[in-house]
């Protein structure tokens, strides 16, 4: 399934703009515009990221993710807030935070600091590709709430190329890793699975080294 994202955020242009710019990012997005309707979302849904600003009305960002922390609550959390000083990035930290940004925030940064810390947060079962989430517990790629439908040796194909990203893989490997010792081989079957990824990823996200196999350039 796609990450789930909380953002809370009081300012309503930054907000929409964050919010439409991680939904085309293919993630779920919920967003608050103050703690005490962040706490109702956190009631109702498990999120798999915070994204909290910090000066608001009321409870500010700090007290929500210490409130949350002391709760057990451990999902990974980033605030993004224009308190740049020294004290207030510690404050941040030892508040609970994962990672820390000022505004104004670079779009392109964030997304490459969700990814990271996701990355580092749940290991390798869930690997954003682009707008993409691919699942290699569930064996299940999604773009938002859409399920890609991919055949089986064509989901297999995908978690070898991911495993390898920006490697070889040598159609020898694709053969013993798609197909069972009893089965036939098919190089024409895997340049339509090839073909087939490159569809949904684009036709530079795969790279033909003629004579060798393959690289998953994304």
């Amino acid at each position: 399934m796609a990450y789930r994202v909380l953002l809370l955020e009081d300012d309503e242009l930054f907000g929409e703009t964050v919010e439409e710019f991680l939904q085309e990012e293919g993630y779920r997005v919920d967003w608050a515009v103050n703690a005490k309707e962040a706490l109702e979302f956190c009631y109702h849904t498990k999120y798999d990221l915070y994204l909290f600003d910090v000066k608001l009305e009321g409870m500010d960002g700090f007290t929500l993710l210490e409130e949350l922390r002391k709760s057990g609550d451990e999902t990974p959390a980033i605030f993004i807030t224009s308190k740049n000083q020294k004290e207030d990035i510690k404050e941040g930290f030892l508040r609970g935070a994962d990672d820390y940004m000022t505004k104004p925030v670079d779009l392109d940064e964030l997304s490459l600091r969700i990814k990271a810390l996701l990355r580092r947060s749940y290991g390798a079962e869930k690997i954003a590709i682009d707008q993409y989430v691919f699942d290699i517990k569930q064996m299940k790629l999604q773009k938002g709430d859409e399920v890609i439908e991919l055949n089986p040796k064509e989901m297999k194909l995908l978690e070898l190329f991911v495993k390898n990203r920006k490697k070889i893989v040598t159609k020898e490997r694709i053969y013993e890793y798609l197909w069972k010792p009893d089965e036939v081989v098919s190089d024409g079957a895997l340049r339509v699975y090839v073909n087939t990824l490159k569809k949904i990823f684009g036709k530079d996200a795969i790279t033909n080294v003629r004579g060798v196999g393959y690289k998953f350039e994304k």
